[in-house]
């Protein structure tokens, strides 16, 4: 039996060329003309006065937390069905992480409690775009002016989607950006920040060359560089770059692929959901997702791990996601939750993410398809 994977990263056969072509330019450090073709790209279809690619989308948002001044004793509120680097990006600057309850339909920030976690200690508003759903921006946007409060949009999963025509990333004051395996495009590890005003690129430029002004140096602004300020080494090898350029320039084909995969699970679940056996994700109005993910919400905990066994017998791996932060050693150490955990532990026992990449077979979606229908007695 043919195993089917949950992840393949995307690749479009263009990749090597590329990567051939960086070597062979004698350059192979970062922001060389793969860098910067990649930065354009980024800005073009985000419309963000700047995007740096960097080592990760971690890293990204650690840059981003040292741009914000980000420091001890300050607080950010974020919700606690994230990925560790959402908090640990924070937690290392000797901020605390404040989480807050999520939204049971989108398995977003729920922002109408987010104004009730602020305190005069609160320096930033951190939403994650879950499967590429935008967060209610506006609402956010609207509490964090009232407040005085950075918006830091954590957009690893974001990529080619948007909120009322802005595209996630480039609503707040900054935005991350994943290009790990496992996300829509890849080069392998890296990221990206977006700048929403360009007083910050110089600043984020010299952090993430290692608080040095050689990006200026290259670009034959200035004789030679120096150390100029505390920073670290975020910036990302041509190789990479050249990877991901590959992947840019086929932006649309991979969405189109993973749109029709995402597109023919739903048609095919809507009979499960209407009978009340599952729960589908939830698109709201003015929301364009990317297909980043498609997963399907069981009855409960129990119900869930008989799936995921049964589709493993199956040869297809489905697996479910985020352990709830909050939950976790390092999150009663470096956090606290605000407020009453209404949501977000009981949904995140109950989803489990299905196969879905770039290139999938229709035959292994269909035999995806007809084992959940299998499990739940429709076939």
């Amino acid at each position: 039996m043919k195993k089917i994977n949950f992840n393949v990263p995307p690749v479009v056969g263009e990749e090597l060329k590329f990567i051939e072509d960086a070597v062979r330019s004698g350059k192979i450090s970062g922001d060389g003309k793969y860098t910067r073709l990649c930065n354009e790209w980024l800005e073009q279809k985000t419309d963000a006065s700047a995007a740096l690619l960097t080592t990760s989308c971690t890293h990204a948002t650690e840059l981003a937390a040292i741009l914000c001044g980000i420091r001890e004793g300050d607080e950010v509120i974020m919700p606690s069905y994230t990925f560790v680097s959402t908090a640990d990006a924070f937690v290392l600057r000797g901020a605390k992480a404040v989480f807050v309850d999520i939204r049971p339909d989108t398995m977003n920030i729920d922002e109408n409690l987010i104004e009730a976690a602020i305190t005069n200690r609160t320096k930033a508003i951190v939403p994650v775009h879950y499967a590429g759903v935008a967060c209610e921006m506006d609402k956010i946007m609207e509490i964090a002016g009232k407040y005085n409060l950075y918006v830091i949009e954590d957009a690893a999963q974001g990529v080619m989607a948007s909120y009322k025509g802005k595209a996630l990333g480039a609503i707040g004051d900054m935005g991350c950006y994943s290009f790990h395996e496992t996300k829509n495009y890849s080069m392998g590890e890296g990221g990206a920040i977006l700048l929403r005003e360009g007083r910050y690129k110089e600043t984020a430029e010299i952090i993430r060359e290692k608080g040095t002004n050689r990006s200026k140096f290259f670009r034959g602004e200035i004789d030679k560089y120096t150390w100029v300020e505390a920073g670290s080494s975020y910036l990302p090898s041509e190789l990479n770059a050249a990877y991901l350029w590959a992947q840019l320039l086929h932006a649309k084909d991979i969405y189109d692929s993973r749109m029709s995969i995402w597109k023919r699970y739903e048609e095919a679940f809507l009979p499960l959901k209407e009978a009340g056996r599952i729960e589908l994700p939830y698109i709201p109005e003015g929301c364009v997702h990317n297909a980043h993910m498609f997963y399907i919400k069981t009855k409960d905990l129990e119900e869930r791990t008989r799936l995921i066994s049964f589709l493993k017998e199956q040869g297809i791996l489905a697996v479910f996601h985020y352990v709830p932060l909050h939950t976790a050693p390092a999150g009663m150490k470096y956090g606290r939750f605000c407020g009453e955990d209404v949501y977000t532990t009981k949904e995140s026992e109950r989803l489990v993410r299905l196969p879905l990449y770039y290139g999938m077979d229709q035959e292994d979606t269909k035999r995806v398809i007809e084992a959940i229908l299998v499990f739940y007695g429709v076939r």
